[in-house]
């Protein structure tokens, strides 16, 4: 346990030096949008259902945990970012106390470095979003199975539900996994002889593997212990009690209205389930590098069947292991293929520990120094995806161009202020709220903002010119001048479609449609920021 603490204490101190500059940052996006307000609602209040922004049906955990945290240290981006870097070093050593049940040391230790410095996990590990969270508590659910501790499965698995309600999909890889584990439970005397593998229970028993008095277990539907199936349900229980009292407090069994259409009803056509299977698997299998790891991983697979023999995987959890990190990874996938009507790439995170760890342990089976190579140069392309965008639209939290963009707002909302009080700036989310809600972090007052829905050329048709002073646009998503959705007429077609994709309306197409004069503008590795006045 000591050494367990230590390693933990560790990798939070490493944490918090890498992310040192941007612990201070405004917050950002959604975190502005949704889960900051929601938090502070519970440190003002303790009103679990928001009502300072709108109610979306996500459990509470981690904005209870943040208001906490408030209440014994103060309310800053320092302290909420300081909060969010103790669960990703949790996190981490949960990771690398998986791997080694799986696993070796040393391909143990690649799984979590590559884990902790993937580009989405690093950019992701002070921001508060619910996946990482989410992550944490899927991890340690998973050990406790390994380890068949079945109470602390029910704990650890009602705190991913009670996180992130979409966790609950670790519940049904769970049960089949036991389902299948029972099946080995069933024993029959092994005819004569002793057995070399001593199994501590039939619980542990491969088929064919001996137990020391004698007996050999065999495939066959054994019958597991009641309270082995009550813990495996439990978990259940908090998400109903939280949307028994959602629905109560709101109406809704989840989100509202809004959230509902978007976010279900949507989403259920088979062209849209096509389409989103496509970009979850490309996120997972390609995106970021990763396909440095899967082309690594079927090399290992190839050459360990060419040997003849599974590599450095010899320890029994190692199957169980695969089993469930495939169903989780399955199960992720086709849920968020279904639902969800922003793909957005962190909703994965909660198996992106699985998918390291799986393609890691795949890896090993090559010779020891093509396999390090193979880790070596993962880690390479993993850390320059930090700074490198990819040739199409993306997520801006995806690595640290988030950072970007929030420090290029600081600076527009720093002369916004600076203006005479009372101009109407025309903007559009997030920018509305971080210059009307100061404890953001990007403004000292509230400014007087006429919000837009966008910034497309459909958003600005009803806008009229006598309707704002000043007009504050912004690379609001990544375009780049080699966008691959040029290239991919059927790519571009499917994301206007199903995903709402539209460019933004240039800006020369706002300087003539509103006769603007160009006041300030700020840029960023790509990104801009451009504030216009009336002539």
């Amino acid at each position: 346990m000591k050494r367990w603490t230590l390693g933990f204490v560790g990798t939070f101190a490493a944490l918090l030096l890498l992310h040192f500059p941007l612990l201070k940052l405004p917050y950002f996006w959604d975190e502005a949008g949704y889960y900051i307000p929601a938090a502070l609602d519970i440190y003002n209040g303790w009103r679990l259902v928001p009502e300072s922004t709108l109610p979306t049906g996500h459990t509470p955990l981690v904005m209870i945990y943040l208001a906490v945290a408030w209440k014994l240290f103060g309310f800053s981006p320092l302290v909420t970012r300081t909060a969010m870097v103790l669960i990703v070093a949790a996190t981490v050593t949960a990771a690398y106390a998986l791997a080694r049940r799986a696993t070796d040391r040393e391909p143990a230790v690649w799984a979590t470095l590559l884990l902790a410095l993937s580009p989405m996990f690093f950019a992701q590990s002070t921001m508060v979003f619910l996946d990482l969270p989410a992550a944490l508590f899927t991890t340690l659910a998973v050990i406790a199975l390994l380890d068949r501790r079945m109470l602390m499965f029910a704990v650890v698995a009602s705190l991913a539900v009670l996180t992130k309600e979409t966790a609950v999909v670790l519940l049904p890889v769970a049960w089949i996994w036991a389902w299948w584990r029972g099946g080995r439970r069933k024993a029959t005397v092994a005819p004569g002889g002793t057995c070399p593998d001593l199994i501590a229970s039939p619980a542990d028993a491969d088929p064919g593997t001996c137990h020391p008095k004698g007996r050999r277990y065999v495939k066959g539907r054994g019958q597991d212990p009641p309270l082995r199936w009550i813990a495996l349900i439990a978990p259940l229980v908090p998400l109903v009690t939280w949307t028994v009292y959602y629905h109560h407090r709101t109406g809704f069994w989840t989100g509202n209205a809004e959230y509902l259409q978007f976010n279900l009803y949507s989403t259920l056509s088979p062209g849209r389930f096509f389409w989103t299977l496509l970009r979850r698997s490309y996120e997972v299998f390609i995106g970021g590098f990763n396909w440095l790891l899967v082309a690594g991983a079927a090399l290992g697979i190839w050459w360990g069947r060419r040997q003849g023999h599974r590599g450095t995987e010899t320890r029994r959890e190692s199957s169980c292991f695969s089993l469930i990190a495939a169903g989780l990874i399955a199960a992720y996938i086709l849920m968020l293929s279904v639902v969800g009507g922003a793909v957005l790439p962190r909703y994965l995170l909660p198996i992106v520990p699985f998918f390291i760890l799986a393609t890691v342990a795949l890896v090993w089976r090559l010779p020891r120094a093509f396999a390090r190579a193979t880790c070596g140069i993962a880690l390479t392309g993993f850390v320059a995806a930090w700074f490198i965008n990819p040739p199409y639209p993306f997520p801006y939290e995806d690595n640290l161009s988030y950072a970007d963009f929030i420090r290029l707002h600081q600076d527009a909302a720093r002369y916004l202020e600076s203006r005479p009080s009372g101009e109407r700036i025309l903007t559009a989310w997030p920018a509305t709220d971080e210059l009307a809600r100061p404890f953001l972090g990007y403004v000292t007052k509230p400014l007087r903002v006429v919000p837009l829905e966008g910034l497309t050329a459909n958003d600005f048709e009803t806008v009229a010119p006598e309707s704002f002073d000043l007009l504050y646009v912004y690379s609001r998503k990544w375009e780049t001048p080699n966008n691959w959705l040029e290239w991919l007429p059927a790519f571009r077609r499917a994301q206007e479609r199903h995903f709402g994709y539209a460019q933004q309306m240039s800006n020369e197409e706002l300087v003539l449609r509103f006769r603007l004069k160009l006041l300030q503008q700020f840029e960023r590795r790509g990104q801009w920021a451009r504030i216009y006045g009336n002539q």
